[in-house]
């Protein structure tokens, strides 16, 4: 199966959740389906369950689709959904396919939409345009920058990875440029509150934007980490992300783990 042929099955299967299309659901899954979303249940007929379920929701769901990338065997998503009218999340949705062309195992970050951050930008808007570049040379940059800095492992190589002050974030809460990074992290600071990552599990490239997976911790809370970067003549120029809270294992409706 091609990269584009993944990439709309993914983009299929995500809209099936406003559908309600359960035989199309059906036959894009393995049926040995694995699902890291320990909201859900693993398998083929979980999913499909879920998709039943949201159809006889008296509030319809919605599902934008705002970027779509690929890595191999993955296709990696950032979308908006409204769950059966609960509120807009934002998400990034990770999906591996099987040497038919099957969706075999799912990752995700979710958090609810938020007002627009200190520099005015939203956790979607910004640049939509994807370079055909090298995507090793994008994933080594983001690996890098990752672990050097996000693990602190070597922080003094943070303004390597920039071009000057020049940095277009979406985080929530943290202004653009270098610049508002420190003011973010100093106010965090004061409050007692550190943004940790410990591991890093996946680092995905689609010519130049990556998205790096990572498990850590905010405020000493269990803490999943999904990073999107897009990269410009090899520096971090723009940035989206999604944090989510590592649920408590006694809630998880599978046992295969958030990673």
């Amino acid at each position: 199966m091609t990269t584009n042929t993944n990439m709309q099955n993914a983009l299929e299967l995500i809209n099936t959740f406003a559908t309600g299309d359960t035989e199309k659901a059906a036959g894009l899954l393995t049926e040995g389906y694995i699902q890291h979303n320990l909201a859900y249940g693993t398998g083929r007929d979980a999913f499909v369950g879920s998709v039943a379920y949201l159809a006889a929701a008296p509030v319809k769901t919605t599902v934008n689709n705002i970027r779509a990338f690929s890595d191999g065997d993955k296709v990696f998503l950032q979308t908006v959904y409204n769950f059966a009218g609960a509120g807009e999340q934002v998400a990034f949705d990770i999906f591996r396919f099987d040497e038919n062309g099957k969706i075999a195992e799912h990752w995700d970050n979710l958090a609810q939409k938020a007002a627009p951050n200190p520099s005015g930008h939203t956790q979607i808007d910004g640049t939509l345009e994807k370079k055909d570049v090298d995507a090793e040379e994008t994933r080594r940059v983001v690996s890098g920058f990752v672990g050097d800095v996000l693990r602190g492992e070597n922080p003094d190589n943070l303004v390597s990875y920039f071009e000057g002050d020049t940095y277009i974030q979406h985080n929530t809460g943290i202004a653009d440029g270098l610049s508002g990074l420190d003011t973010a992290l100093a106010a965090l600071a004061e409050q007692g509150v550190q943004m940790i990552y410990t591991k890093t599990y996946q680092v995905l490239a689609d010519g130049n934007y990556g998205l790096a997976v990572s498990e850590g911790t905010f405020g000493g809370v269990p803490t999943a980490y999904y990073d999107l970067f897009r990269v410009e003549n090899g520096k971090i120029t723009e940035h989206w992300d999604v944090m989510e809270t590592i649920a408590d294992a006694s809630t998880w409706q599978n046992q295969n783990g958030k990673f």
